[in-house]
């Protein structure tokens, strides 16, 4: 993931563009760089290896007087950090260009250029895109020609700023799978991935679609479909905080980065899917390479965290077929550890700090496994600058301490994972599977829209000491982690257990005063779980269920249970959603009884130590 920003203006914009990537640099923070073109009508360029402050301190030392110019703040996917590795790239000194996302020809466009005579001064996949545009550009002696025949011949997802000294006054956007906007002034126009990098200078914004050509001056924005067809695209007003710590409409924390959890799950997937497989480059420059040769994955992770490997590994051993092992880090650090062959060890934490899953990590890193792999929500962790595969979930800044966005991020990247994994082409089950995958931020969404059941709901649980969470499959891992949000925020005493497994001891618990919370989503366990239900309900326990069987409320069985109907989803992708309201549960369980929501009493956002 990456950060662009561009602009075309009657005032100097190198300040304005490094501004721009201040805001972005969640989106990358290995490397920075600037390119302008200047009064005498030549490109400059800036890199610098580092967060944006380091571009930002380099740039004292220079004059930029330009009108014109592109930035970028990269996060690694092709190359390591480094000055040659970073954004804008040059050719012949008369084009320039910022890209967002992976090329996935790049190799064979390479090959095909360096035989035309083109040098390479970098590892990245970006280079060819700027060769490419010189190439086409000699043969047709126009720019936007030029840019048109290149992108016909690039495959994947990515977003492109482009300038040219041979036509200052201009900057071209190019949209295909990864998001690009156009902020709109008076006499002066901007690009970048995220409208939030433009908020100080204007609220009004063009979202480029699929395919689209934008052709930006000073007064005027001309924007191409993939037909070479003029098009007009909606101008939005956006009225957005820049400050993304403030709770807003809010009454807590928690409460927001629940309601966030859609635009978070788009955030993860965003430029990471073609129309029919996920790109493992997402992972890191040496995921391609590493991925094929995979027999086996161990996962280590704690707290909710650790729930989320949980679920990976039913994912994993189904989606890909490769063996998986789940172990909390606190626990594997201090063991010895004997490493399955061609294992490739997978740590997860929001904080990408979290001391035993770190501490996990650096032992594996000393042991023979085929490579480590970081899945984090903060750039710069040391957790992701100590393996050489990594994926940031983008989940945002997440203040309260019962983690939410993070962890359906978590899944979303970890689902990606799994898919990535697999060795073989899709089967139809699969297919499935991936195409509901984009439709999860509407389907959360339609959750969310239950938030008053749910609080109705949680009116029952005000005076309870205990409660059971129960699950079967991949929903076994998400009953654990609505029993620990209820424990973390509202002190009740709460488990999470199999549904297969009540009868040997908790049923034991079970009576008139004890809430049993089961998720109980279609799929190959249904009926089994329907039958553990029976079972609750034959002792007197107070049943609510969550499930998307519209009719359950309509069997005798289940006449006195709680019912909440949750939309249809492949059972693959159930527990992302399942995940949600069990959230909003422990919430308002915990905002009836005045607990502390956000910070909970004992408890770190960052748990640091061990």
């Amino acid at each position: 993931m990456c950060g662009i920003v561009g602009a075309v203006a009657k005032r100097p914009v190198a300040r304005l563009l490094v501004d721009g990537l201040k805001k972005l640099e969640y989106r990358g923070y290995d490397s920075a760089g600037v390119a302008v073109v200047d009064a005498s009508f030549q490109l400059q360029r800036l890199r610098v290896v580092g967060k944006v402050r380091e571009l930002e301190n380099a740039m004292h030392a220079y004059t930029f007087a330009a009108h014109t110019g592109i930035a970028h703040t990269r996060w690694a996917t092709h190359g390591v950090p480094s000055e040659q590795n970073a954004h804008p790239f040059i050719s012949h000194d008369e084009f320039a260009l910022v890209h967002n996302g992976i090329i996935e020809n790049h190799a064979a466009l390479r090959d095909q250029l360096l035989q035309d005579g083109y040098q390479f001064n970098s590892e990245t996949d970006t280079e060819v895109a700027v060769h490419l545009i010189h190439k086409n550009f000699l043969q047709s002696n126009d720019l936007l020609t030029a840019i048109r025949q290149t992108i016909n011949e690039l495959k994947g997802a990515y977003a492109l700023g482009i300038i040219s000294k041979k036509h200052p006054n201009r900057l071209i956007a190019v949209r295909q799978g990864s998001p690009l906007v156009i902020g709109k002034g008076q006499g002066e126009h901007f690009i970048a991935s995220d409208p939030l990098a433009l908020l100080s200078i204007t609220q009004q914004f063009i979202y480029l679609e699929d395919n689209d050509i934008a052709d930006i001056t000073l007064d005027n924005i001309e924007i191409y479909n993939k037909e070479h067809q003029h098009v007009n695209r909606q101008l939005h007003t956006l009225s957005l905080s820049l400050d993304s710590v403030e709770r807003g409409e809010y009454r807590h924390y928690m409460k927001k980065e629940i309601m966030e959890q859609p635009d978070a799950i788009a955030s993860c997937l965003e430029g990471r899917l073609t129309e029919d497989h996920v790109l493992p480059a997402i992972f890191g420059p040496k995921a391609e390479s590493t991925f094929p040769h995979v027999e086996h994955i161990q996962l280590s992770a704690c707290g909710t965290s650790y729930h989320a490997a949980m679920v990976a590994r039913y994912w994993i051993e189904e989606i890909a077929g490769i063996p998986c092992s789940v172990e909390v880090a606190s626990e594997f650090r201090y063991r010895h550890v004997a490493p399955s062959k061609n294992s490739l060890f997978v740590t997860l934490s929001q904080s990408g700090e979290t001391a035993d899953t770190l501490a996990a990590l650096r032992m594996a890193k000393q042991m023979s496994y085929l490579n480590t792999l970081a899945i984090c929500n903060v750039p710069g962790s040391s957790m992701m600058r100590t393996t050489e595969l990594h994926m940031l979930t983008r989940a945002g800044i997440e203040i309260g301490v019962a983690s939410t966005k993070a962890f359906v991020t978590q899944l979303t990247a970890l689902f990606l994972l799994a898919l990535s994994l697999r060795k073989k082409p899709y089967d139809e089950d699969v297919k499935i599977a991936f195409q509901q995958l984009q439709q999860l931020p509407r389907l959360l969404e339609v959750v969310l829209k239950k938030d008053a059941m749910i609080a109705d709901w949680a009116k029952s649980f005000t005076h309870k000491e205990h409660a059971i969470f129960i699950g079967r499959g991949a929903l076994y891992p998400i009953a654990l982690e609505g029993a620990l949000k209820m424990k973390e925020i509202s002190y009740i005493h709460a488990e999470g257990y199999p549904s297969g497994e009540l009868k040997h001891g908790p049923l034991a618990l079970v009576d008139p005063n004890m809430p049993v919370i089961a998720t109980a989503a279609e799929g190959h366990l249904l009926e089994k779980t329907l039958s553990n239900l029976q079972e609750v309900r034959a002792r007197g326990g107070k049943l609510f269920i969550l499930t998307d069987q519209t009719n359950l409320s309509q069997q005798e069985a289940f006449a006195d249970a709680r019912i909440i109907t949750m939309p249809p989803i492949h059972p693959l992708l159930a527990p992302i959603l399942y995940t949600v309201p069990l959230q909003l549960l422990a919430y308002h369980v915990a905002v009836l009884k005045g607990t502390d929501v956000d910070q909970p009493r004992n408890l770190a956002k960052s748990v640091t130590v061990e």
